[in-house]
């Protein structure tokens, strides 16, 4: 499975048509066609150019949504206007780049359509949901189904209630301690080519493309269905990534700074954001599932605010204070006087 994840490289951003995005909002906001279902499922959303357009907000003709939402307020404006003007108001949005439009509360002023102009005509939709809370669920899933995203070849799996991917070199043994790892109540999320998507200034989320969903390559086991052999609490859909760790041969040399103290610890870059890594020698009889939680487990201490290293180090000051103290005390006290060692064998 490597190849295909070599293979799937970078991905853009891409694209979704009316029909496909009301099938999966539908049921959550109870969204109905008022006008333009025939022509839903070859409409999409996003214009050849219009990446930069705004995908969904209240009503704005200056600065156009793909989605316009229109709540009680704008539509009881919109019932006061003539049939005319109704109908430059669509033919302005078709103009202007707008895909659809969605009426919120269980409004609806557009009886009728204009005649089509040289842009195709807004689909028209209406929902009983009010227009702030279909302008924030559509946002949100417009975000993540529209990022760009990149393939990374390794494993992603839950350890600990973090996303952790686990990277290295085809032969150093992924796949196997992933194996162990899901034995001792991890979960995975994807084999071999986990797609991340950066859905938030500093989010990068990561799931599995439908094509591996459930598997896992293992050498000399094949492929094997983690779902079907552990249940389905061995499976998670997705995840924000949070930590790489790179499993390398002890004799290959380390891609980040060996600190005794601190582990070998550095960053990995992931569509833009800093990923923190750690770097862990593979050698003969190290158990890496249990290196990999202590990992982990010391990561998440770093991010509340511990870090061992830096414990020990302060350790190391104070005791050196102290013992600077105790020889000043002795040398305030004057020239010592010589006593007998009461220990004859001394």
């Amino acid at each position: 499975m490597a190849d295909r994840a070599e293979a799937a490289g970078d991905g853009t951003a891409s694209n979704i048509t009316i029909a496909a995005l009301t099938r999966a909002m539908g049921s959550r906001l109870d969204l109905r066609y008022v006008h333009g279902e025939e022509a839903a499922g070859d409409r999409e959303l996003l214009g050849v150019g219009d990446g930069d357009l705004p995908l969904a907000g209240h009503l704005n003709l200056i600065r156009p949504n793909r989605i316009q939402v229109i709540g009680d307020y704008e539509a009881r404006y919109i019932a006061g206007l003539s049939d005319e003007q109704r109908d430059h108001l669509v033919l302005e949005m078709a103009r202007t780049g707008t895909t659809m439009v969605i009426f919120a509360e269980d409004t609806c002023p557009f009886p009728r359509m204009p005649h089509a102009g040289d842009d195709p005509l807004p689909v028209i939709l209406c929902t009983r949901t009010s227009s702030h809370e279909v302008i924030a669920l559509l946002r949100y899933f417009l975000q993540q189904r529209l990022a760009h995203f990149e393939v990374r070849h390794g494993v992603f799996m839950e350890i600990l209630g973090i996303g952790v991917l686990i990277s290295g070199a085809s032969s150093v043994g992924k796949s196997e301690v992933a194996l162990e790892l899901i034995s001792r109540g991890h979960r995975l999320i994807a084999d071999d080519a986990p797609e991340f998507a950066r859905i938030a200034p500093d989010i990068v989320r990561g799931h599995c493309p439908a094509l591996l969903q459930d598997l896992l390559e293992v050498r000399g086991l094949g492929v094997l269905n983690i779902r079907a052999m552990y249940g389905d609490s061995a499976i998670k859909g997705g995840k924000y990534l949070r930590l790489i760790i790179d499993l390398r041969d002890h004799n290959e040399p380390s891609p980040v700074p060996d600190d005794r103290l601190n582990g070998r610890r550095g960053e990995s870059e992931i569509l833009g954001l800093r990923i923190p890594l750690i770097s862990l020698p593979v050698a003969p009889g190290r158990n890496i599932a249990v290196m990999i939680e202590a990992a982990v487990r010391n990561h998440l201490l770093h991010m509340q605010g511990y870090i061992a290293g830096d414990d020990l180090r302060a350790r190391q000051r104070r005791q050196m204070g102290e013992d600077q103290q105790e020889e000043s005390i002795f040398h305030i006290g004057g020239p010592s006087t010589t006593v007998p060692n009461p220990d004859p064998e001394g």
